[in-house]
């Protein structure tokens, strides 16, 4: 009997391949290559001025490789048709410093903008998903508030809901720790773990706190800034047990806090 050849192993959430980047003319990235899994938690780390940044931008579209290529579930993106590029934009969310959020809207409002941008939904359907929304991240009740209104550790709720407003399969956080207190901060990554075990969600964090990297992270890559690229890539605890990499076991061993319970 003649068996059937194996079904193909669907493509990874993200592929980045030999992508170069940078401003300017100058390369602050080259040849950087590494996927991402479906439903991974997954970190990008370094030190300051390393391209941790630039790299976000390039996966997000904010900036166009120079060379290289960026695709998201085997389909190209950085150099998609624009149609396609819209198409792509809609399956991943983003959560920027400090949340980002308008200060002259409600935390609805702000909430709303994407389904208002991207779907045809009407008025009632749309607050009623902002609604949803912002109670999934532990805000209901708070549908009505102005940003200044809120304490810093909300505000990145509401950024939060905001970018799970189109229930994208990918979420990206820039820094999403940074200004918060180690409790707050804490819950924040509790709750990232319980959107990504609840909906199935890919994670991307950008980051130089190693609380959370320990805490939430299932994999990392790190970048230095005169390899221009990637210097170390897999578990935390295991690159800090074991790399030989002076860079890697310096940046690593400052602190190794016991994980979120999952």
């Amino acid at each position: 009997m003649k068996l059937s050849p194996p079904a193909p192993s669907a493509p990874p959430a993200i592929a980045v391949e030999k992508l170069r980047g940078g401003y300017d003319g100058e390369i602050i990235l080259d040849e950087v290559t590494f996927t991402v899994a479906r439903g991974e938690v997954f970190f990008v780390i370094g030190g300051s001025g390393c391209g941790k940044s630039t790299l976000l931008r390039h996966l997000v579209g904010l900036n166009h490789p120079m060379a290289g290529a960026v695709k998201f579930f085997g389909r190209p993106f950085s150099d998609a048709t624009l149609a396609d590029r819209h198409a792509l934009l809609k399956t991943f969310g983003m959560l920027f410093q400090g949340g980002a959020l308008w200060s002259s809207l409600t935390l609805r409002q702000n909430v709303a903008l994407p389904l208002e941008h991207y779907t045809p939904l009407k008025r009632r359907e749309i607050d009623a998903i902002a609604n949803l929304k912002l109670a999934q991240v532990g805000l209901a009740g708070f549908e009505d508030y102005l940003p200044a209104e809120i304490s810093g550790g909300m505000k990145k709720r509401a950024g939060l809901a905001r970018a799970l407003a189109l229930d994208p399969e990918i979420v990206f956080f820039d820094e999403p720790s940074a200004g918060l207190d180690p409790v707050t901060s804490r819950k924040l990554d509790e709750l990232i773990l319980h959107i990504r075990d609840t909906f199935g969600t890919t994670i991307v964090v950008v980051s130089h706190e190693l609380a959370s990297l320990f805490a939430i992270a299932d994999r990392l890559i790190m970048l230095d800034r005169a390899e221009k690229g990637i210097i170390a890539e897999g578990k935390p605890h295991e690159l800090a047990a074991n790399s030989d990499d002076p860079r890697v076991s310096e940046f690593l061993r400052r602190a190794k806090p016991s994980p979120v319970a999952r």
